[in-house]
């Protein structure tokens, strides 16, 4: 066959491109991609075209392969099985041919190559339909022949056939329907030519033409119907059937190709017949499915002249596309909502409705910014879609009058109706792409704040001030610093030269503009802190140097002095902070303004820390009743210095003395002002952090030792406040004291930076036990029992969810003491208990204290998350007693715990061997270390936490199993080995979780995948005959080390201690009994007599061990047999399969809408489409050929299964 050469075509072998392309596009024969392979080439085309006409039959074998090899299949079809064997049989004997080995096939394997594959795929098709639309598509054997082929495989259950030929049939039906287009153009010419030829009078009429133009026109009407049944052929055959098919690939190809259909020729697609696979397809399970209807719908809506056509459909499907805008795949939404936006821009306002719109509306808040871009956009053409065609032929004006003050104004109506005031920058943000121009017009926003309001026209009210001059500060900051705000975008991009540009000339217009009004602007608004505190922000965004070049030093002055009087005029801290960091925008040693800001800084600073000074001596002086305006003086002033204190560094004026002398007389009188000593220590908080940065530059020795004896002396003072009765004033000292520990811990020597050894300071043991009292105290509890009264409902919710974040930015700040070992590990396990309880609130951080810890020391982790365990037991044994129900609430909580500890070990047992083994070693101590005060018969009082432990069993690598198996047998006596009583059960369910997998060289029961590796290893391998040791690892505690040797130190050279021999199990537990035993006075309450080593005794227990063995082993027989039984019956049943392995199911023809939602959506649609079959003819196979025995359409397209009639 042609298929099968491999050499190059000479230059007289015309006919053998498509095969040879064939050949080289089956990506199992193909070596090197898709080199020098065009097969969209028209060349190409012809070559085949002069093959057909000298031979058609090997020209369309030649074609019948492309397709088959296309899919990826190895068969070649050979001329006899052309000539003698139908559609189906050809299909399952290429079936057979087909590589099991690999699902990929061409059009799913990727790569450019691949890529290129499938584009070169669909325009050779293309290609071929429009080379032979004269002629050959009309002899009634080539298409035929063709459909007939794609539309048995588009029938395979073979997912590479169904695929490719389904493409490829859809692209056949488009490049039909381009011909029919042409063909119906035709007609309509040759009609009006005809008609235009009649009309003329009798002398001047030509009866040839007219003879020439009727016959033209019967030929291209012979031509269209017989295109239409080709069209109807594919649509009935594929599409009606593949557009619904269990592979969203193959549904989204019918809903795209569909869509080009109605928009190429919308005169016959373009209806209700059609439109309603799209509308039910909307409903698809798969984004990329819904996402191709959006689409195929845009081209519609985008044409005017298609609008009247779609109104059915936009009434019946225009809930579901609102819908959609809440898609949960981002690009569907974003489609869906630039649907609306033509719906709304091409069609009517009256088509959606005010509910439909605020539904969109609120998507400009999105996080996700495509959704919020496509809302903005939306946004506008809703919003500034009214504009009067006067306004742009009316001459340009500026400020309040200019066009753009109204639209200006509708956007601050939308903000204060949308009630989300803190989100402003999200809204700028969604507009900016579409609006810019509009929210860039700040000289129209300085005119409507300013200027007075024009005869008629509204002011506007203190709101909208508020919230125009939030959403002009939004503008200023998009346009200086050109990313979206937090939140929205995945970190700074690169700007290209036009934004760099932009970005420069805007900077210096609004630099321009609001250096000569900001002055003005706050003169004006001098008292409203919501309104100061956004507008001095501005300067933060401005081009400095225009101040010089400008030659603006007056503005920058009377800039100065609205700054002054603000400070000297408010108290709120949102202020303060805000007038500080512009003086820290202004004082920028690189511009020339810098003496001058530097100047009236000093001025403005000098005169708050004398007033300041003269104020508190004042105020200490008047002992225990100060006055209340006094001290409202002195908290005012430490507000403002404290505020400027963050951004600048005022330690000449030497702050820590007086902060201090205030702080000590707070604790001793008891008497100070809440505010006033929560300020005080955030000042003196201030004063260290800038201490600690000047002496980080280089300072002299001195320094450095005053600053270590006012950091411990700070540190000391916070301690004595976190006794404080006030709870906001605790909440102060610890943030600042955790801030403090953390800076000054040992990691402020790394680096580089060993000189300051002498400031690492390490907490002791009381400040440690007052931090974790205090998160015990007033992090971990129940939200009603934190004071939250606000008024309203809504307020409450936000209250609480204000005190939630709270108190988590406490518990971080405690949790990063743990995770950078300022504070001992151990102190965690007050933490981790609390991981269940308050999982919803904390989860996340206490899970993450557990990772990190865990990097840093495995052992001391584990140890920790034992003792928080074992923590729990207790408080529960002394809330229950030790008679408490193991069936209990408590018990089952501590044991959940503990199953949800052992999941954060992974699944690598080596790397947690060493952990897992300690764990286990302190439970087992715990468990047996409180004796019963019945006697010897009955079990400790801490037994029962073994029932816990046994949840880490599963963690231990078999060997490991033994070793802990042994470890435990040295605190049991020969009498609990007896024992069978439900007392006794912890015991026997942790004695059984260690033996499993623990006798036998097969895995443990709950085995990691890691381990699997080495259970493998250790079946080749030979037993060792040594002792061997676990491998030695680093510890916090030499201790842990030496125990973990000496207890672990025997493995597999001895036998599992439940099958050992009475005497060998006597040795074991008294053999060096000072080393191993945890506390002597203990272990003598259990020590073994000689009377337990009776012979008899010892028969017992080895016939008891014996019919257990016995029993597992059945019990494991009789599970073996039915896993076998199992997979032989699964087998069987696969047997029956035709095609390669699949992970995605293959099942066809699986309807994606439920009966009742199509009845919903058939209501009112009109459902008359083409039924033209194609007419028998001599040359063509029976229609029953088309398809496999195996499918019949009339079964899956009937009213049984859509409810109602289709054609």
């Amino acid at each position: 066959m042609l298929q099968a050469k491999k050499g190059k075509k000479g230059p007289g072998e015309k006919g053998k491109g498509v095969g040879k392309g064939a050949g080289r596009m089956n990506g199992h024969h193909q070596e090197n991609g898709m080199e020098n392979v065009m097969l969209f080439e028209v060349s190409v085309v012809d070559d085949w075209i002069e093959s057909y006409k000298y031979d058609r039959d090997v020209a369309l074998l030649d074609l019948i392969n492309f397709f088959i090899q296309c899919s990826g299949c190895k068969g070649v079809v050979t001329g006899e099985m052309f000539h003698n064997m139908q559609n189906s049989e050809i299909i399952r004997k290429m079936t057979e041919e087909f590589d099991e080995d690999s699902g990929d096939y061409p059009l799913t394997m990727a790569g450019p190559q691949w890529k290129k594959f499938k584009s070169s795929f669909c325009e050779f098709i293309g290609v071929l339909v429009r080379q032979c639309q004269y002629s050959i598509i009309y002899d009634e054997y080539m298409m035929d022949t063709v459909i007939s082929l794609l539309t048995g495989l588009s029938d395979s259950q073979v997912r590479a056939f169904r695929h490719t030929s389904t493409l490829a049939a859809m692209k056949l039906m488009t490049a039909l329907v381009n011909v029919a287009l042409n063909l119906s153009i035709n007609m309509d010419n040759t009609q009006r030519q005809y008609e235009a030829e009649r009309n003329k009078m009798i002398g001047k009429r030509a009866n040839d033409r007219l003879e020439l133009l009727l016959q033209k026109r019967k030929e291209l009407q012979e031509n269209q119907d017989e295109i239409e049944n080709m069209m109807n052929a594919i649509f009935k055959g594929v599409f009606v059937h593949r557009y619904r098919d269990a592979i969203a690939e193959i549904r989204a190809i019918c809903i795209e190709e569909i869509g080009v259909w109605m928009k190429m020729y919308s005169d016959a697609f373009l209806n209700d017949s059609y439109l309603k696979y799209v509308g039910w397809t909307m409903h698809d399970k798969q984004g990329e499915v819904r996402l191709k209807c959006l689409t195929a719908l845009q081209g519609l809506y985008y044409n005017r002249e298609l609008n009247a056509k779609l109104e059915l459909f936009t009434s019946r499907f225009k809930d579901r596309i609102v819908s959609m805008t809440l898609d949960k795949e981002y690009d569907v939404a974003v489609q869906a909502i630039k649907l609306l936006t033509l719906v709304l821009q091409y069609v009517s306002d009256e088509v959606l409705t005010a509910e439909d719109c605020e539904s969109v509306y609120h998507l400009v808040y999105s996080a996700h910014r495509p959704v919020a871009v496509a809302a903005g956009e939306f946004l506008f053409k809703k919003l500034f879609s009214h504009r009067d065609p006067e306004d742009d032929s009316m001459p340009k004006r500026r400020g309040r009058q200019s066009v753009n003050a109204n639209l200006i104004k509708t956007t601050v109506f939308f903000f204060l109706e949308s009630e989300l005031h803190e989100h402003a920058a999200y809204l700028v943000d969604s507009m900016w792409d579409c609006a810019g121009e509009i929210l860039k017009d700040w000289e129209c926003m300085i005119s409507l704040l300013l200027d007075e309001p024009l005869p008629g026209e509204e002011a506007l009210t203190d709101r909208q001030e508020t919230a125009l001059i939030e959403i002009m500060l939004c503008t200023i900051r998009q346009a200086a610093e050109c990313h979206p705000p937090v939140g929205r975008g995945t970190g700074k991009r690169v700007l290209t030269a036009k934004e760099k540009k932009t970005q420069l000339d805007d900077r210096t217009r609004m630099t321009e503009l609001f250096a000569i009004s900001l002055p003005a602007l706050l003169a004006k608004y001098s008292v409203d802190a919501e309104k100061v505190t956004n507008l001095l922000q501005l300067p933060q965004f401005f081009d400095l140097e225009i101040y010089t070049t400008g030659r603006l030093e007056k503005h920058l002055d009377s800039l100065l002095r609205q700054i002054r009087e603000i400070v000297e005029k408010h108290t709120d801290t949102d202020v303060l902070e805000a007038c500080s960091k512009t003086y820290h925008s202004l004082c920028n040693e690189e511009f020339t303004i810098f003496n001058r800001v530097d100047i009236a800084r000093s001025q403005l600073l000098d005169e708050q820390v004398d007033k300041f000074n003269r104020l508190l001596e004042d105020f200490l002086q008047e002992g225990e009743d100060p006055d209340e305006d006094d001290a409202y003086q002195v908290l005012s002033t430490l507000k403002r210095i404290t505020a400027f204190h963050n951004a600048h560094d005022l330690s000449k004026w030497d702050l820590f003395t007086s902060n201090y002398k205030l702080l000590n007389t707070g604790i001793e009188n008891g008497d100070m002002p809440e505010q006033i000593v929560i300020h005080a220590l955030q000042c003196t908080h201030y004063v260290i952090l800038w201490s600690l940065a000047k002496v980080s530059e280089g300072t002299s020795k001195k320094d450095m030792l005053i600053l270590r004896k006012q950091m411990r002396a700070f540190c000391l003072m916070c301690q004595r406040y976190l006794t404080s009765v006030n709870t906001a004033v605790k909440e102060q000292a610890f943030t600042i004291l955790c801030d403090l520990l953390l800076i000054f811990s040992h990691q402020i020597i790394s680096g580089g930076r060993e000189a300051l050894e002498p400031l690492v300071y390490t907490p002791e043991a009381s400040l440690q036990s007052d931090l974790l009292n205090f998160i015990l105290d007033h992090v971990f509890i129940d939200q009603d029992e934190d004071s939250n009264s606000t008024d309203g409902q809504q307020d409450d919710e936000a209250g609480k969810i204000e005190a939630l974040h709270k108190r988590r930015n406490l518990l971080a700040a405690y949790c990063k003491l743990i995770i950078y070992n300022v504070v001992e590990i151990n102190t965690g396990a007050d933490i981790f208990k609390q991981y269940m309880r308050y999982y919803n609130d904390y989860g996340d951080i206490i899970k993450e204290t557990m990772s990190k810890t865990r990097q840093i020391d495995k052992i001391q982790c584990a140890k920790t998350l034992i003792l928080s365990l074992q923590q729990l037991f207790n408080e529960m044994l002394s809330d229950l007693g030790p008679s408490f129900d193991r069936s209990s609430s408590a018990f089952c909580g501590i044991k959940e715990l503990a199953r949800r500890f052992s999941l954060t070990f992974g699944l690598d047992q080596l790397k947690t061997r060493e952990a897992i083994a300690m764990l286990h070693k302190d439970g087992i101590e715990f468990a047996f270390k409180e004796p019963n005060p019945q006697g010897e018969g009955h079990p400790p009082l801490n037994l029962a936490f073994l029932d816990i432990l046994s949840e880490f069993s599963s963690k231990l690598m078999r060997q490991d199993k033994r070793t802990v198996h042994m470890y435990l047998e040295r605190f049991m006596t020969f009498q609990m080995a007896l024992q069978r009583e439900d007392c006794w059960l912890p015991l026997i369910s942790y004695r059984n979780s260690l033996q499993a997998g623990g006798d036998d060289d097969t895995m443990s029961v709950v085995s990691g995948i890691s381990s699997r590796g080495s259970s493998v290893r250790s079946k080749k391998a030979k037993p060792a005959t040594g002792k061997r040791k676990l491998p030695e690892v680093g510890m916090s505690q030499k201790s842990n080390q030496q125990s973990i040797e000496v207890w672990m130190s025997r493995e597999q050279s001895m036998q599992t201690p439940i099958m050992m021999p009475s005497p060998h199990l006597t040795s074991t537990i008294m053999r060096e009994p000072k080393r191993l035993r945890p506390e002597e006075s203990y272990m003598g309450v259990y020590t073994m007599t000689p009377d337990q080593q009776h012979t008899q005794v010892t028969w017992m227990l080895a016939q008891r061990q014996q019919q257990e063995e016995v029993a597992r082993q059945q019990q494991e027989r009789a599970m073996n047999y039915a896993k076998l039984r199992s997979n032989l019956q699964h087998a069987i049943r696969r047997g029956t399969g035709l095609m390669e392995d699949d992970e995605e199911p293959i099942v066809e023809d699986v309807m994606m809408s439920s009966e009742g939602r199509i009845e919903d959506l058939n209501e009112g649609m009109d459902f008359d489409t083409m039924d033209i079959d194609l007419p028998p003819s001599k040359n063509r196979r029976e229609r029953s050929e088309l398809k496999p025995d195996f499918f019949d359409p009339a079964s899956i397209m009937d009213e049984s299964v859509l409810g109602v009639p289709m054609f």
